[in-house]
């Protein structure tokens, strides 16, 4: 006879599915959109602003740096609030605080003034991406976590898909329109109002303080959903063994070594190419226009990517698919560091968005469940936050790059840093099927 179903673990991991999951996946994966297009919008905009205010190559690169070092402060402080105050509110506080940036950003009067609130709104963008991936994997059922996580970072790449119709439509039409363009990454702030009302509290969190009664009735909200009975009341959690939520303890030491090594050079190659590929297409000789149409198609190979890794993180695991997912990573830059034909030039880069997106896919699903539920949203955060170092190092390396060997030179360094992420994965557990805690 099977044990009684009596935690909050236990009572949340027998659930399907339900509508309210749904609720919860879809309002945090609104959330994860806007902050992609923000992010992407920036790669548009340099290509707009480098004509309009004569910006060098090095004043481009400080524009988008200066947001990825809001964002490695931003993530952070994030997720050491959010084990604080909870997940629900600084998800809410961060759409806030990049909604209103970004449409202040939209009224920039001088480079000085660009910077300050592109810095700004780095430090909303960084503190919600770990904080929203904790939120949404706290819920989910453990024999479907990784799948469930997966489709939230793949809103990422709708976000970024609206940024590139975006860059292409309406950034070249008028002198205006990267500053419409930045109005539009506004939305968040008024999105964060829907989050704060809709969208429930981390039951895990709730009971780490201590909260049990609100826990319950989040719980009960579930299980009414999915048409199950109410679930035995509530026990205590069994409590973290002592030390064990120091993410540098003995027990933590060699994945929390694993997963900083990985967010680093992930970030720094996704954002080095991904923030530079429309201007490296416009200084290899092709027009705005068909940069930016470029850009688009290599862009909406995120999608199929983020699919593929949904279903191996579940059939293979966390650890395999990531592998897999950076070596093709960087067989993708390889390839897009030799193309010379606007024919090859598209595919190889279809191939690294496709693949580099399938590994945000499953590294987004592993990072929060490799610590308890005391400092799981810390330990996220903290990863995201060095990984965010290598986002500022990133754009700041293609030009001194570029002059020493053009484009390729760039591709293959990108290339051998998603090789070395490849290997710092095998330094993460595999944790698929298993509980949170």
């Amino acid at each position: 006879m099977s044990a009684p179903v009596t935690t909050a673990t236990e009572r949340l991991d027998a659930l399907p599915f339900t509508a309210r999951h749904r609720r919860l996946l879809v309002g945090s994966g609104i959330g994860w959109a806007l902050d992609a297009m923000d992010v992407g919008l920036v790669a548009y905009v340099l290509v707009a602003l480098r004509q309009q205010w004569e910006l060098t190559p090095g004043e481009q690169s400080w524009i988008a740096s200066i947001g990825f070092a809001g964002m490695a402060l931003g993530a952070a402080l994030g997720g050491v609030l959010a084990d604080r105050f909870g997940r629900r509110q600084v998800f809410a506080l961060t759409l806030l605080v990049y909604g209103l940036a970004t449409g202040a950003a939209a009224l920039s009067w001088s480079l000085g003034a660009l910077l300050v609130f592109r810095f700004l709104v780095g430090l909303g963008l960084g503190a919600e991406l770990p904080v929203a991936s904790t939120l949404v994997s706290e819920f989910a059922p453990s024999r479907i976590r990784g799948r469930v996580v997966v489709v939230l970072e793949a809103f990422w790449a709708v976000g970024w898909t609206v940024a590139a119709l975006i860059g292409f439509l309406l950034v070249p039409a008028s002198d205006d329109g990267w500053r419409w363009a930045l109005a539009l990454g506004a939305l968040p702030a008024v999105y964060a109002l829907v989050v704060r009302r809709a969208l429930p509290e981390s039951v895990r969190f709730l009971l780490s303080r201590g909260r049990t009664h609100e826990a319950e009735a989040v719980v009960g909200a579930l299980e009414e959903s999915a048409g199950v009975p109410r679930g035995a009341a509530m026990v205590a959690e069994p409590a973290p063994a002592r030390g064990s939520t120091r993410l540098w303890s003995g027990g933590l030491r060699r994945r929390t070594t694993g997963l900083w090594l990985v967010w680093f050079f992930v970030n720094f190659s996704y954002y080095g190419a991904f923030t530079w590929i429309p201007s490296l297409l416009v200084e290899d000789g092709f027009s705005l226009v068909r940069s930016l149409g470029f850009t688009l198609v290599i862009t909406l190979a995120q999608l199929p990517g983020y699919a593929l890794s949904a279903v191996l993180v579940e059939v293979w695991g966390r650890k395999r698919t990531l592998a897999a997912f950076l070596v093709g990573s960087a067989v993708g830059a390889a390839c897009y560091a030799v193309a010379g034909s606007p024919a090859t030039i598209v595919a190889a880069g279809m191939l690294l968005s496709f693949c580099n997106l399938g590994a945000w896919g499953a590294l987004y699903a592993v990072t929060p469940e490799v610590y308890p539920t005391s400092v799981r949203a810390r330990g996220a955060g903290a990863a995201a936050g060095f990984g965010r170092i290598a986002s500022i190092l990133a754009p700041l390396s293609v030009p001194p790059l570029l002059a020493v060997g053009g484009t390729g030179a760039v591709f293959a360094v990108f290339g051998a840093s998603f090789a070395l992420a490849a290997l710092a994965s095998s330094l993460l557990p595999e944790r698929r099927g298993a509980a949170l805690d």
